[in-house]
């Protein structure tokens, strides 16, 4: 079996320390290695795995509710659904490294079991789960900011329409909704080009152009986006 990782190196990387180290131990426990060591003392981490599951999909989901709070709850659960994925889950623990960590019997170690996304996610889980029970749900909730915060933050992943979100944050920057003008419409019906101005408080934040009225929105909302973060 692979040198297994010190548990305070995985701790530095959580930014947690753990009050009961038999929390992260049980966490990191595959079922294979209990299979090959019956008579260890601690769990395998499957039951943390449950819980944990449950606590991701309590704080991603109230993350999405503050961030797009207009949003339809369709568009929020595809949403949390992109950050719960295996995939998702998955790349966040090699980020963690925390494959390296993991107790695994030896026929799941030779197999590669410490690459595998179901065996990664998995256990990501169940490490939430651990905090969540050692350090309570503030705890948790600032655990699952950090470690996801490349995923969270990464506005590229949402696809949310453009228009939906300059919406949500003129109304929390200002307090008001942008204005979208149509400055004029070129060419035959079936090739027809749009230009748009939008504008924030009177003042000009971006002008698009598309082959719809729709598309030079979206086009205009996106640029004005684009400043809004710069400001």
């Amino acid at each position: 079996m692979s040198t297994r990782q010190p548990a305070d190196e995985l701790q530095q990387r959580l930014a947690y320390v753990f009050r009961s180290p038999e929390l992260l131990r049980e966490a990191l426990t595959h079922k294979s290695y209990l299979n090959e060591q019956p008579a260890a003392p601690n769990q395998d981490n499957e039951r943390l795995e449950f819980l944990g599951d449950a606590v991701l999909d309590l704080v991603v989901s109230e993350f999405f509710v503050r961030r797009f709070p207009n949003a339809p709850e369709g568009d929020l659960s595809r949403l949390k659904a992109s950050v719960v994925s295996e995939a998702a889950l998955a790349s966040v623990a090699r980020e963690l490294d925390l494959g390296a960590a993991l107790a695994l019997g030896r026929g799941e170690d030779l197999t590669g079991g410490r690459h595998k996304p179901s065996i990664l996610a998995n256990a990501l889980e169940a490490v939430i789960a651990a905090v969540y029970l050692d350090g309570g749900l503030a705890a948790a909730h600032t655990v699952i900011e950090r470690v996801f915060r490349t995923v969270l933050e990464d506005d590229t992943r949402w696809n949310v329409d453009p228009k939906t979100e300059l919406q949500e944050l003129c109304q929390r920057t200002f307090g008001v909704l942008p204005s979208y003008v149509v400055l004029q419409e070129a060419g035959p019906d079936h090739r027809k080009t749009f230009e748009v101005q939008l504008t924030i408080q009177n003042e000009i934040y971006g002008t698009g152009s598309g082959r719809s009225k729709k598309e030079a929105e979206q086009r205009a909302a996106r640029l004005a986006i684009d400043r809004l973060r710069r400001r």
